[in-house]
């Protein structure tokens, strides 16, 4: 199912790791590992927040897509499932109207 995870990373660990510069790194290797159709990163509610869109195969990837960003960055971490534009036009189509 595609989903849309919002990560809200903790300031102060976020700077840590800017600071001894393993941020972009642990970033690099979620991405590997989640592989988004996009990511986008923002500030948000004053967080650095990023917006991950991919397909989560199976629920159980929950924990091992999202620990790196509560043990490193102490992140608040949402799911939501989401939809394309063809995944709108193939649910409309199946309404029967």
């Amino acid at each position: 199912m595609r989903m849309m995870m919002r990560a809200s990373m903790d300031t102060e660990k976020a700077n840590e790791l800017i600071r001894n510069g393993t941020l972009g790194k642990l970033l690099q290797e979620s991405m590997e590992q989640i592989k988004p159709e996009a990511a986008y990163f923002t500030a948000d509610g004053g967080r650095r927040t990023a917006y991950l869109f991919f397909d989560m195969a199976d629920p159980s990837d929950m924990p091992v897509i999202s620990e790196p960003f509560f043990l490193e960055l102490g992140a608040d971490i949402s799911y939501t499932p989401v939809m394309n534009r063809e995944d709108v036009q193939k649910g409309l189509s199946r309404l029967g109207r």
